[in-house]
């Protein structure tokens, strides 16, 4: 069995690869929802959101049909394993759509947040529409965008249900910190379950904690702005 020390590093790392699969198409995703009107748009909002209000153990079913050797992104279909099933990859991929929905929806309301006139001045002087984006929305919106990153982090670190369903609970290989946790606390390992315990609630704290203080900082600059 890992230890605790094991299993943390692992469930972080994980977590951390999972953000770092999300943060360049929900940045771009949240922008357009954000930002532009196009045909389909409520559509992909709703898709979007989907993974908040559907059981996790679905969400982990559906990622399982579509990894199996007859599913879309199976060996049969795409003539090759991928390798998913039952492995890391198939943690982050699990941890990566459950944490998706809510650094889209944070990060959405950093470029909300932003003013438009101040694209549009920057259009004027000649600014091309990336250039609008990286020298002015992106700074703007950039305390909400870590936000966004450290809630998404957050959601990765303590999923469970799509993870288990998608990934299995092998200790060493698959098992993260929720898992874990279960599995002590089924095992009657009290003093496991209880250190697990502590450490997702600490973590938990300094996250939302953070995200509090950056959004207080945000709002108190938009107040001295104004």
């Amino acid at each position: 069995m890992p230890t605790i020390y094991e299993t943390i590093f692992s469930t972080l790392l994980w977590a951390a690869l999972s953000i770092a699969v999300v943060a360049i198409p929900g940045v771009g995703v949240a922008y357009a929802l954000a930002r532009k009107e196009f045909a389909g748009k409520h559509v992909l909002s709703t898709l979007t959101t989907l993974p908040l209000v559907l059981p996790p153990t679905a969400v982990g079913y559906l990622l399982l049909r579509l990894f199996a050797d007859n599913g879309w992104l199976g060996k049969e279909r795409i003539g090759f394993d991928l390798g998913v099933l039952f492995s890391w990859k198939a943690v982050v991929v699990a941890c990566s759509v459950m944490s998706f929905p809510i650094f889209v929806r944070a990060a959405r309301v950093a470029f909300e947040e932003v003013n438009p006139r101040l694209e549009s001045v920057a259009r004027t002087l000649g600014a091309g529409p990336w250039r609008v984006f990286v020298s002015v929305t992106l700074p703007l919106a950039t305390r909400g965008l870590v936000a966004a990153t450290l809630l998404g982090f957050a959601r990765a670190l303590g999923e469970f249900g799509a993870t288990i369903v998608l990934a299995g609970n092998i200790p060493g290989r698959t098992q993260t910190l929720s898992s874990a946790l279960f599995s002590a606390q089924q095992g009657g390992n009290d003093d496991r379950a209880n250190q697990l315990l502590i450490v997702a609630l600490l973590v938990g704290f300094a996250t939302v904690y953070t995200t509090e203080r950056l959004a207080r900082k945000r709002l108190n600059g938009e107040g001295g702005q104004s």
